[in-house]
């Protein structure tokens, strides 16, 4: 059994082909708006996501969609284990068909970390693939059921690489939504970014660009890394 252990919760990991990593952890922790009643985070895996913004926002009902049955299932027990399984709600299907069928509902907030190789070698472990890997046509998809599925005033939150971000800032544009925030992720003060955070919504704005530096030095956390997950992580 491996078992990450959070501050107040855990997640147990075991048979998800995507187990508890950077990305996830800084998107829950920064992933932010302005009215966080309705949730939705796309590609839970392990639900750790999910899990992060529950503990932060304490009137928030969170729906989690996962295809993978094996990861789905262990989301699932995840949230049953943790304080707040009464407002997170596990959905075992495609995002598209979960829209199809909740196409009058509506959210102002939605995550997601999802696969985000597009035309690369895959892996050959089939759980991996489904997790790490698409296509532009999967992105084209995600943004145009997130933009019917938006609130007003509602955000997108959505970590990428870096040329899979500047796809989806394209197919934002076609669903009238407007890159409202980027925050670049850099492992080191003088490395370049490998990872950006998109902030996705209807209003335009300008463009409000940040930076996230991980490390200051070889295993030495930036104040800033600190900072983000002191209230998640036990090692800080």
């Amino acid at each position: 059994m491996s078992i990450f252990r959070f501050k107040q919760f855990s997640i147990d990991q075991t048979g998800c082909a995507m187990k508890v990593n950077t990305d996830g952890v800084l998107l829950g922790a920064l992933a932010d708006a302005k009215h966080a009643e309705s949730i939705l985070d796309i590609g839970t895996g392990t639900g750790v996501i999910a899990l992060m913004l529950a503990q932060r926002f304490a009137t928030a009902q969170i729906d989690a969609v996962e295809l993978d049955e094996t990861a789905a299932q262990t989301a699932l027990n995840n949230f049953q284990n943790s304080p707040f399984n009464s407002r997170l709600q596990i959905h075992t299907q495609s995002f598209q068909y979960y829209f199809k069928l909740h196409s009058d509902k509506k959210y102002d907030f939605i995550v997601s970390n999802p696969p985000f190789y597009i035309q690369s070698l895959q892996s050959p472990q089939a759980g991996k693939n489904m997790a790490k890997h698409a296509d532009s046509d999967f992105f084209e998809q995600l943004i145009k059921f997130c933009a019917q599925q938006l609130l007003p005033c509602g955000k997108v939150w959505l970590i990428l690489p870096l040329s899979t971000s500047a796809l989806v800032k394209q197919l934002a544009i076609a669903q009238r939504l407007c890159v409202q925030q980027t925050i670049s992720i850099l492992s080191y003060p003088q490395s370049a970014p490998h990872r950006q955070i998109l902030v996705l919504g209807f209003h335009q704005t300008e463009t409000e660009e940040q930076r996230l530096i991980i490390y200051s030095e070889p295993k030495i956390y930036t104040d800033t890394y600190r900072s983000v997950l002191k209230d998640f992580l036990t090692i800080f």
